[in-house]
């Protein structure tokens, strides 16, 4: 038994049985189909008496089958990798064949009827030979697929499936192609398909407590979700909890992997081991793309900011449409360089620039502005590290609150259409720098809008507002820095134990701040959907465990300068009102007039060129009376008011 194991282990390693060897299997079937025809219809003692003759036309009869077996394509296949639709192939061959040997037959026997030098088959042997000839050779592909399976299990990694309906079963379907490194063990039951049943000829298990042991038990190292499963199997934390605590691997489709959403599109090639990203719980996010579309095509558009995360994105994004121009503008070199690179590369047909600039520089944007005249502005850039604008609030100040305040005087200037600025929940009841600098842009972009409402500016231009939370795998963002913690050995630093905050995609996130942008009218504040909130402790450990380290600590570092426990969306003062996209909602805040929120700018940019940080975050904070300092040097002007 170990010589005949070594021997299939030898002859599945190969690609495959040469053409020769599979032809000479086939011909000796046919010969003994062709026989077994002759002796179920004539009897023993009538074959013995022409077994000659017989013998010569079966000669003949497979010259036949070789031919038949050439018309139909029957060996364009590998023979372990069979599927129905060859088995359909050599069924239709042998009948071809076989219905050509009886009429080759019935035409000789008119013309010659002498049968001592051939016998050829009449109607009923051709039947018999035709049943036979198809089973067998149909049960030699079975057998070899059966037998490469067998001995491939030995060897392959075990899988499990999560979804038991078309998705999980095209995904299972793609595990029996070429040189697939998987074997199916088992299906997770996830609807109508029950536990204790088998699918494809393996068990479908009860989801429950304790089930990622026993898989593991079994060898299974792989848990394969299907992409139609993928939101329930988010949902359920504690299963993806047991499924890493027992050394099985995740494989699942990014979320921001573009799908067609049919299932005969599914291959197990398409899964790709998870990231942290890919775990979190989220809400599918649908936006309205023909709106989009017809907003950005054939437009002149500038995304200020576009070398950052989420200005990259949108980059991306915006190029989709097809608009006339884009002005890309970005003070960092090195990443705007890469910018370009990828523009040139993916969308050459697209007239672009891309500027190397500060915002705050109003010369060069005037230059920019009247040079390109854009339709619609996708405002992104800003300082937002909350440490370093707690250290530095004049330069708070003088980017991200003057610049803005330039980009938006221009827009209106030059006739810019839409203008969507990216704000941040941070500017809500801030308790940093950076925050109330974000709301401050905001009060400013909104008053402007009801001043040339109001006709006391002339303009057309509308000003929309997008407040949304971190977004996953962003420049600085905590999972950056806990994968490059873990990659040195730890350890990961949190800096408080009940931290939460909420995490979008930054795809999802550019997709709504694009559909705010077609729906808003001017003057909103449009706030997005979050999901559900994340403890950052549980963040680190899950991304531990998916390392597959063990021995990393987890340190807890204390609150940083001007953070919060947790971030908000709306203040305490703020209410909200629905959208036509369930994950957008437009944020009801108290309004300034044009008139003060001119003279605020004018006081910071003034007292910002004394860069005396007390008395900068002072101004701040009477613009802004709900910006209370938290884990700041500058709490102790809370405490003067």
């Amino acid at each position: 038994m170990r010589v005949v194991h070594d021997f299939l282990n030898w002859y599945f390693s190969k690609k495959a049985l040469p053409y020769w060897c599979i032809l000479l299997i086939d011909c000796a079937i046919v010969i003994f189909s062709c026989y077994i025809g002759y002796y179920a219809v004539y009897g023993g003692l009538s074959f013995a008496g022409r077994f000659w003759p017989m013998t010569r036309s079966i000669l003949i009869g497979t010259l036949l089958f070789i031919i038949s077996f050439r018309i139909f394509h029957t060996y364009s296949g590998i023979v372990r990798y069979s599927s129905f639709v060859d088995l359909e192939k050599v069924a239709s061959a042998s009948f071809f064949a076989s219905m050509t040997f009886c009429l080759l037959g019935i035409i000789t026997g008119l013309i010659w009827e002498d049968q001592k030098l051939f016998f050829y088959p009449d109607i009923p042997t051709t039947i018999v030979l035709f049943a036979v000839s198809t089973l067998l050779l149909w049960v030699e592909r079975v057998l070899v697929k059966r037998l490469y399976d067998a001995v491939k299990s030995d060897n392959a990694l075990k899988v499990a499936i999560y979804g038991t309906q078309e998705g999980g079963i095209a995904i299972a379907k793609s595990l029996s192609g070429r040189a697939t490194p998987y074997s199916l063990a088992a299906f997770i039951a996830d609807g109508p398909v029950k536990h204790g049943s088998y699918l494809m000829g393996v068990p479908v298990l009860e989801n429950a407590t304790g089930l990622a042991l026993r898989l593991s038990r079994q060898g299974v190292r792989i848990l394969l979700v299907s992409p139609l499963k993928s939101d329930t199997f988010r949902e359920n934390q504690k299963m993806i909890d047991e499924f890493l605590a027992a050394d099985i691997k995740i494989m699942m489709m990014p979320q921001e992997e573009e799908w067609d959403g049919k299932a005969s599109s599914l291959s197990h090639r398409r899964l790709h081991e998870v990231a942290i990203e890919d775990l979190l719980p989220r809400d599918k996010i649908e936006v309205d793309m023909d709106a989009i579309g017809a907003l950005l095509t054939g437009r002149r558009i500038m995304i200020t900011g576009a070398a950052g995360s989420i200005g990259s994105e949108m980059v991306r994004q915006v190029a989709k449409y097809h608009p006339a121009e884009m002005v890309l503008i970005d003070q960092a070199e090195t990443p705007m360089h890469d910018i370009r690179l990828m523009m040139a590369r993916h969308h050459s047909d697209i007239p672009n620039e891309t500027i190397v600039t500060s915002i705050a520089n109003k010369d060069h944007m005037e230059n920019i502005f009247a040079q390109h005249k854009p339709e619609y502005v996708f405002h992104a850039a800003a300082y937002k590290h909350v440490p370093m604008m707690e250290d530095d609030p004049a330069i708070a100040v003088q980017n991200n609150i003057y610049g803005t305040r330039v980009i938006a005087d221009l827009a209106v200037k030059y006739g810019t259409k839409k203008f969507v600025m990216i704000s941040t929940d941070k500017a809500v009841n801030p308790t940093n720098v950076m925050g109330c600098s974000k709301r401050i842009c905001e009060i400013y972009c909104q008053s402007l809008n009801q001043a040339i409402q109001e006709g006391k500016v002339k303009g057309v231009t509308q000003f929309v507002t997008t407040r949304f939370g971190n977004v996953l795998g962003s420049n600085g963002s905590v999972i950056p820095i806990f994968r490059e913690q873990i990659r040195n050995g730890g350890p990961v630093t949190v800096t408080h134990p009940d931290i939460i905050r909420f995490f979008m995609l930054i795809p999802e996130a550019c997709k709504l701040v694009l559909e705010a942008g077609t729906m808003g009218k001017g003057g909103e504040i449009f706030v997005f959907d979050m999901g559900k909130p994340v403890r950052i402790v549980d963040l680190a450990k899950r991304m531990i465990s998916l390392s597959g380290a063990q021995d990393i600590e987890i340190k807890f570092t204390g609150l940083r300068d001007g953070e919060k426990l947790y971030e908000e969306v709306l203040s305490d003062k703020e209410d909200n009102l629905p959208t036509t996209n369930p994950k957008i909602k437009v944020a009801q805040t108290r309004r300034y007039d044009y008139e003060t929120a001119c003279e605020n700018e004018r006081r910071l940019m003034e007292v910002s060129e004394t860069f005396d940080d007390m008395a900068i975050v002072k101004v701040m904070k009477e613009i802004v009376p709900e910006y209370k300092s938290r884990h700041s040097k500058y709490e102790v002007l809370d405490k003067q008011q």
